[in-house]
């Protein structure tokens, strides 16, 4: 017998659960592209997103994923040759850096597993770099596979003087966890709907400085991802490269009320981490007792607040129980050494105390059905802290 009927609980990182409100406000039929309604609605959106980043820069949207905006931001501020540095810390960071190189630019990483970035370490590896060769840093702010988070303050204080540009690519951090892309000297910002903004997949987001957009355009700079022609747009159809995403833009109107009007930027953020904190305390309190459960990244502060990626024996079945018998789905061990023992839970976007606590309720109930052994007071950890003051 399955009790996996009823709604079901999505905490993979991404898409992110989409709030009934943000579906109604998308499901409507599409006025007049050329009209005045839906261009005014647009250029909300638009002011809406930079309060977002914290940011009075330039912004370009797309119609893609978050590679078609890695592709944006390559296509405007590199040269086939060009190169850049790559701070790797999990699958999508050396992603990126493997897209970059098959636009032809010449990708220097520095890997640091599972760890965050070292900022002493850029700031050796910048200070060699005399010539000023290097015309970018690339970051994740928060890598989804590992869960690890950037601070991404002490990695522009480490590049010093140097004339590289700092990218960041916030797709599974915005609207999660701070950015304030003006105040920590941020260039170019990366991001994506699907996730911290509770949107479907579909639309992403490129943020650039003042300072980004005097270097000009490219030879990799195509009419369909010049940035500046979108961020500098005067007629609707600019902005999006043809046909706007009419759906997309009633639905990120609709979100962004919620996240920025109504519940708070700070509120959000401070929401994300007291559901990051929970789950955290329940892997701990499975894994003592030499279980072999643990969390991927041991320093806290270096966690992710969007999403947590877990070393856990037997993980692959644990995910098909939750999946099958309880309607929970689990994210995959994505870049794990073993990805059949490891999972992610993510807390990211439209999701709330209860929403974890059945994720979390319903893995401890498969492991005892499938003999995973695990410590004993995980979710007791979990209601503990939830019950703190906010």
């Amino acid at each position: 017998m399955s009790l996996a009927a009823g709604r079901p609980v999505i905490a993979i990182p991404g898409p992110s659960p989409v709030p009934d409100r943000v579906l109604a406000a998308a499901h409507r039929a599409s006025p007049d592209i050329y009209g005045e309604e839906l261009a005014e609605l647009n250029l909300r959106v638009v002011a809406q997103l930079k309060r977002l980043a914290g940011t009075q820069a330039h912004l370009a949207p797309y119609i893609g994923n978050g590679h078609a905006a890695w592709e944006a931001a390559g296509a405007n501020l590199f040269n086939p040759g060009d190169q850049a540095l790559a701070l790797c810390s999990g699958h999508f960071g050396r992603s990126w850096a493997g897209h970059m190189e098959q636009m032809g630019i010449n990708v220097e990483r520095l890997d640091f597993g599972n760890l965050p970035a070292d900022p002493a370490l850029l700031a050796r590896r910048l200070a060699n770099d005399t010539a000023g060769a290097i015309k970018a840093v690339m970051v994740c702010q928060i890598d989804t596979a590992t869960g690890v988070m950037a601070d991404i303050p002490a990695l522009r204080d480490a590049m010093g003087d140097h004339p590289a540009l700092l990218v960041v690519d916030a797709i599974a951090s915005l609207g999660c966890a701070p950015m304030m892309m003006d105040d920590w000297g941020v260039d170019v910002l990366i991001s994506a709907s699907q996730k911290g903004l509770m949107c479907p997949p579909g639309t992403c987001f490129v943020w650039f400085s003042d300072r980004t957009a005097a270097r000009g355009r490219t030879a990799l700079t195509t009419p369909y991802w010049d940035w500046h022609l979108r961020a500098d747009a005067e007629a609707l159809w600019r902005f999006w490269g043809g046909t706007p995403p009419v759906q997309q833009i009633f639905a990120l109107d609709e979100a962004l009320r919620m996240i920025l009007d109504e519940d708070g930027l700070f509120a959000v953020w401070a929401r994300h981490a007291a559901l990051a904190r929970a789950v955290w305390a329940t892997v701990d309190a499975w894994a003592e007792g030499g279980t072999g459960i643990r969390l991927s990244v041991d320093d806290a502060a270096a966690r992710a607040s969007s999403v947590t990626a877990i070393t856990l024996p037997g993980a692959d079945a644990l995910r098909a129980f939750v999946a099958e018998q309880c309607g929970v789905t689990l994210g995959i061990g994505l870049g794990a050494p073993l990805p059949e023992d490891a999972l992610r839970v993510a807390h990211m976007g439209h999701a709330n105390a209860a929403m974890i606590l059945s994720a979390l309720g319903t893995m401890q109930a498969g492991m005892i059905a499938l003999g995973i052994p695990h410590g004993p007071g995980g979710l007791d950890a979990a209601a503990r802290v939830l019950a703190e003051p906010a």
